[in-house]
């Protein structure tokens, strides 16, 4: 069945989060903190592994700051934000002074999910038709980390199951053609740039810094192009 890969993952995330809502008042404040920073760490270093694998660093780098500049021009943080907030206003109304929060893991949580090799070839493989090994993989990650946002951002996490399947839902749409449309050379320059996004992830998760991450996802989109019309 196409697209089953991309269900079990929606249903996963919002499985997580419902259960991190739940019972995440139990878990000590520090417990929540630790574990967050530990997902923080994991996700640096599975952002370098894909980083250090490219051919040449000038393409994820033009892509992504191409792509920066792009995302930043058309305000895509902002308008997540945007969402976010007025989700927020929608369904968690009865929680006073909580859409930072609400908005914080909304956005944190669908760069989280939908940034990263996993996204682009679960995607192909989606499609086939194929049982899809890669996405519940995915899955099964994106609901452990869910519990975890969960706990410490509140409902908004679940709420990122839109950005999931909105975002997966499309790339398997299109699998058979994107798979067709990037040779190896582009999908190693593309995760490399995913790779750099990924460790900007981890690195808002430890409070080191506030990379405005929804901005560069159009890099992802520029660098296999810049690979195709420029590498030789």
């Amino acid at each position: 069945m196409r697209g089953l890969g991309t269900l079990i993952n929606t249903g996963l995330v919002i499985a997580g989060s419902g259960l991190g809502v739940a019972v995440g008042h139990r878990i000590p404040e520090r417990m929540r903190t630790t574990l967050l920073q530990v997902i923080g760490l994991v996700t640096i270093a599975l952002g370098v592994s894909d980083a250090i694998d490219t051919h040449n660093m000038v393409f994820p780098l033009v892509g992504m700051a191409l792509g920066a500049l792009l995302g930043e021009a058309l305000r895509i943080e902002d308008r997540l934000e945007g969402l976010g907030a007025r989700l927020q206003r929608r369904f968690d109304r009865g929680s006073t002074g909580s859409e930072n929060l609400f908005v914080k893991g909304f956005v944190t949580a669908s760069a989280l999910y939908c940034i990263g090799p996993l996204t682009v070839l679960g995607a192909i493989e989606d499609a086939s038709g194929e049982t899809p090994q890669l996405y519940i993989i995915k899955a099964l990650l994106d609901g452990f980390v869910s519990i975890m946002f969960a706990a410490t951002y509140g409902i908004g996490v679940a709420f990122s199951a839109l950005s999931v399947f909105v975002v997966q839902g499309s790339l398997t749409l299109g699998g058979a053609g994107l798979d067709s449309l990037l040779d190896d050379r582009m999908r190693v320059e593309l995760f490399a740039a995913g790779g750099l996004a990924v460790i900007g992830i981890g690195l808002n998760l430890l409070g080191v810094t506030k990379i405005r991450l929804a901005n560069l996802l159009p890099g992802l989109l520029l660098t296999p192009v810049l690979v195709a019309i420029f590498a030789v």
